[in-house]
């Protein structure tokens, strides 16, 4: 019941109310002053063809999914995020654990849908935010390098899992829920992260992977690990 209260049930995400608005009032105000400008009508049809397609487009990206994980969520990782996995190996680990963990990385392009989940249920322990550059966020260096948010949980079995928000080369804002101390759950939004971007999740050795590289992900549907009892 707690976790149905934390739902965040809406069809666009919060995130892009602001964005939706003023992009609607000055895509019509622009196509209104083509529209009188010119006698002849083909430029305003162009632009009021492209106009719709670009909205479209941003009504796409900010489209946000009611999802239900149905099984049972014990020692479960689901994916945070839609994507293609594009990072499965073992690697150094130098923010919060400083020991070797195993990374799964899911890349978002444009057209998935930009909510991010949390990854497991738990408690938050740990929350930071990281300025950084704008790489191509498929690069390995933007999980160190790019704009970044950290969040560490502890879950109900007493493992510790790590996800990070990684800006992209478009992405220029990350926005992340999480607050230490809080409880949270598979089917809550943990963030979400605006055109573009990747996320991380750094599990303990020994972890059972449930994904491949390149496979396509759901975010709070896929599982893409099982950790150790």
């Amino acid at each position: 019941m707690n976790r149905l209260k934390k739902l965040k049930k809406i069809r666009l995400h919060r995130e892009g109310t602001s964005i939706l608005i003023t992009s609607a009032f000055l895509l019509i105000a622009v196509n209104a002053f083509i529209y009188w400008l010119f006698d002849c009508k083909i430029p305003f049809f162009f632009l009021a063809l492209t106009s719709t397609v670009i909205y479209l487009l941003m009504i796409n990206f900010f489209r946000c999914p009611i999802r239900l994980f149905e099984h049972d969520t014990e020692n479960i990782v689901v994916a945070p995020a839609d994507g293609r996995v594009v990072v499965i190996e073992e690697v150094e680990e130098n923010e919060y654990f400083h020991d070797r963990r195993l990374m799964i990385s899911i890349f978002m392009s444009l057209v998935n849908v930009h909510a991010n989940w949390y990854p497991v249920d738990g408690v938050v322990k740990y929350v930071a935010h990281h300025n950084g550059k704008f790489l191509k966020a498929w690069l390995p260096k933007a999980s160190t390098d790019n704009e970044r948010s950290t969040i560490v949980i502890k879950t109900p079995e007493g493992q510790t899992i790590l996800t990070r928000q990684i800006a992209g080369a478009m992405a220029r804002r990350i926005v992340t829920y999480a607050e230490v101390g809080e409880e949270c759950y598979i089917d809550e939004h943990m963030g979400f992260i605006k055109f573009g971007s990747r996320v991380d999740v750094y599990l303990p050795l020994g972890t059972e992977v449930c994904v491949k590289m390149g496979q396509s992900t759901v975010g709070n549907d896929t599982v893409i690990a099982k950790l150790k009892p």
